[in-house]
């Protein structure tokens, strides 16, 4: 390869590393509450389908307009088989700029974390009761696609249930129905029928 050919390359590949860079940043927005609104959860008459190897039972309809805090994909256990992907999301004071650059937001372990320097920006009841981390599930493989590209900071808008998943094995998952408990158990499983990015810069 010649030094002209090594240079060209060279220059496409950067190229593409500062691009894929550039499509992982974070979103910034100006200070103030993004979403003013609380997910949306209709309870329904338990009804189950097949889906892969599991029964998913639809325990509510389920709508939400959120933020994306963060973003966390997994590879092992049973779960990722249906849920390949979990997503900390943000409403309420949870959505502001001002009070997000004071917390530190990580997830692993199908959990989220947060951290932040005393004196605290918000309760930790405000915490809770303003976000969530959720499993996603993908009803369809171009669902699943649109959640692998949300960035952090992204405004979405998602549909579908909160369901739970039951396997012949005896093997099971369930779901939190609400958006104030905490511990094992307190994330939800979210059917995602359709995403949307409402605001992305």
């Amino acid at each position: 390869m010649t030094v002209k050919r090594i240079f060209i390359f060279s220059a496409v590949v950067l190229g593409i590393l500062i691009a894929w860079n550039w499509e992982q940043k974070p979103l910034i927005h100006a200070p103030g509450v993004l979403i003013s609104e609380k997910p949306v959860q209709r309870d329904i008459r338990p009804t189950s389908f097949r889906f892969e190897d599991y029964w998913v039972t639809r325990k509510a309809r389920f709508k939400i307009r959120a933020r994306v805090l963060s973003s966390k994909p997994y590879y092992l256990h049973r779960e990722s088989d249906l849920s390949p992907l979990d997503l900390a999301l943000g409403w309420g004071v949870m959505s502001d700029q001002a009070v997000l650059d004071q917390i530190d937001i990580s997830q692993r372990g199908r959990w989220y974390h947060t951290r932040y320097k005393l004196p605290a920006p918000i309760s930790d009841q405000q915490i809770i009761s303003n976000s969530s981390n959720m499993h996603m599930i993908p009803s369809r493989s171009e669902i699943g696609r649109s959640l692998k590209d949300l960035r952090i900071g992204d405004v979405i808008e998602l549909n579908g249930y909160l369901v739970d998943v039951d396997h012949d094995s005896g093997w099971f998952w369930r779901t939190s129905m609400s958006r104030t408990d905490t511990g094992n158990g307190a994330c939800e499983i979210v059917y995602v029928e359709s995403v949307t990015v409402q605001q992305s810069s």
